[in-house]
């Protein structure tokens, strides 16, 4: 039974699935050919991660694809309810890579406060001809610890945020509908644990009393942050977005950076992505990465193993 891994797959899940029994083809197939690759192939189950899109054209015109799944969290790049209609299975990871996003949100947070997102684009430039003076405009840095972080949506992700967080000695408010109290562990190096009972605040509250916002939410059909949730927070807020692009008004977002309602934005996802604005991507105070909030080894290991499991329960 063949298995394309179209976006890849750690080499620990290929050797898992080899060892049950499964084919596992790495190559990556262009979006246009995925359908002829399929037919030809007779592959029953297809792994994808953002990049490939799953839709019903697709699902209609291969009949040998008995499973999807989606090395990661948001499945909003494939048509999940139609494909479990046609009796295929749908799976994905949202346990694998909570840890690393949750890292490069403080990735973000830690250089924007420091201002290294501007510092790494004029060091180059001007740091052996203008050092005193680089010195003195990144000297007003400010400390995370005793700040308070502000979390739209505490899935998996949001939680595994909040726990640095509260780490690094921050306080913490969230904002998420279907999660009214959680208790979020901390562990620790030498087996302690510290346990913070935690309640749902309202959205307001949050965008009114962090200092920091970040946003942990799947595809949305409106943004959760526009013009009127930007004019609620306090001024010289830093808000990070690793989550999905379009749940943040980029738009609205430039002109907060602008006025200084926002002192420094962090974005991993874009709305026009692969192909952000050049406004977002040449802008001074927006910290970027390419989507690469799973990408650690660590995470695409879990990831590769936990999607071998699942397939193999399955399809076995």
């Amino acid at each position: 039974m063949k298995i394309l891994a179209n976006d890849g797959i750690s080499a620990s899940g290929i050797t898992a699935l080899v060892s049950s029994g499964f084919e596992v083809l790495t190559v990556q197939v262009a979006q246009e050919q995925l359908i002829n690759y399929i037919n030809e192939h007779q592959v029953a189950g297809l792994l994808v991660r953002s990049a490939t899109q799953v839709r019903k054209e697709l699902i209609d015109a291969c009949p040998t694809l008995k499973l999807i799944g989606r090395g990661g969290v948001g499945m909003d790049n494939i048509d999940v309810a139609y494909a479990k209609q046609k009796g295929l299975h749908v799976i994905n990871t949202p346990a694998s890579s909570s840890e690393s996003v949750a890292e490069l949100v403080f990735a973000h947070l830690f250089g924007g406060v420091r201002f290294l997102y501007d510092a790494n684009r004029n060091m180059p430039l001007d740091g052996d001809s203008n050092f005193k003076q680089l010195k003195k405009s990144y000297a007003n840095g400010i400390e995370l610890r005793g700040k308070t972080l502000g979390l739209i949506g505490f899935g998996r992700i949001g939680q595994a945020t909040a726990r640095i967080a509260l780490g690094v000695g921050m306080k913490v408010l969230y904002f998420d509908p279907l999660i009214e109290k959680t208790t979020l562990q901390l562990l620790f190096f030498d087996d302690q644990t510290i346990q913070f009972n935690l309640s749902s605040v309202s959205k307001s509250e949050v965008l009114k009393k962090a200092d920091f916002i970040t946003l942990h939410l799947p595809a949305q059909k409106e943004y959760v942050i526009g013009n009127k949730e930007f004019e609620m927070m306090k001024d010289g807020v830093g808000i990070v977005n690793a989550a999905r692009g379009g749940v943040l008004d980029e738009v609205a977002l430039v002109s907060a950076l602008e006025n200084g309602k926002v002192s420094f934005a962090g974005l991993d996802v874009f709305e026009s992505e692969p192909t952000p604005e050049i406004k977002i991507l040449m802008h001074p105070k927006i910290s970027l990465t390419p989507h690469i909030g799973a990408a650690t080894l660590e995470a695409q290991d879990r990831i590769g193993m936990e999607l071998a499991s699942q397939i193999k329960a399955l399809l076995r």
